[in-house]
């Protein structure tokens, strides 16, 4: 994978940005010496733990009893970019690896062509908060609450697609600085395998392009991955998403 540490900090740092913004509006986000958190209520998503820094041994005690003492399942999402193999120390304390990323980015240049089968609109009311919060758990198995939709959407961007008028699939963008985070591109399952995912993408990056950005981010599944590497997407490193096993 391309080792370029600039752009490895640009993709987290948008990342951990699109948690914080979405936990701040509920006062559920913290931060501590050595790692932030989120908690959120009637929602799967962020409840995320996160570090500042390469785990060490000695800060191993906090962190798991954080997570025991935390009501919610907070994930840990580990960044492979130190060259250390802390992770270990998470599988010693009773860590396990639920799913696992690979971090990538697009350098933005000439927009794509668009087959345009699909009609895309963005959130801006309680219908579509409604409508999307609805899709988004039945193509990624996890729920968004409404209320994040409600007090964010004017500084995340969420779209609608829908084809022949009927919603298919959802799509999130949020810019950080000169780099725009794709995430949550989902299509529900009675609709795949029509290319109806490169079609959100294609949508989504021409957006990006509309914001000025120079980069596009994202974490790919493996699902996911071939359909980045065919847009010219980049590998980074590897996300790995742990949890407590007695959680």
């Amino acid at each position: 994978m391309k080792n370029n540490n600039n752009l490895n900090k640009k993709n987290i740092e948008n990342l951990t940005s699109l948690w914080k913004t979405a936990s701040t509006p509920f006062q559920t986000y913290s931060h501590e010496s050595v790692y932030e958190y989120t908690e959120m209520k009637n929602s799967d998503w962020p409840n995320k733990l996160w570090f500042k820094e390469d785990i060490k041994e000695h800060d191993m005690g906090t962190i798991t009893g954080k997570i025991k003492l935390s009501n919610y399942r907070l994930t840990i999402p580990y960044w492979d970019v130190f060259n250390s193999k802390s992770y270990e120390l998470l599988e010693a304390k009773g860590f396990t690896e639920k799913s696992n990323q690979i971090a990538m980015y697009l350098k933005l240049s000439n927009k794509f062509d668009e087959q345009r089968r699909l009609e895309f609109k963005p959130v801006t009311n309680n219908d579509d908060i409604e409508l999307w919060a609805e899709l988004y758990p039945r193509a990624f198995g996890y729920k968004i609450s409404k209320e994040i939709l409600t007090k964010t959407c004017n500084t995340i961007h969420y779209y609608l697609a829908f084809f022949e008028n009927t919603p298919v699939g959802t799509s999130i963008l949020f810019k950080t600085e000169d780099v725009v985070g794709v995430h949550g591109v989902g299509i529900i399952p009675e609709v795949r395998r029509k290319g109806f995912a490169e079609e959100i993408m294609k949508f989504v990056l021409n957006r990006c392009i509309d914001m000025n950005a120079g980069y596009v981010t994202l974490q790919a599944s493996a699902m996911g991955k071939g359909l980045y590497d065919k847009l010219g997407f980049t590998e980074q490193f590897t996300i790995k998403n742990y949890i407590l096993k007695t959680k």
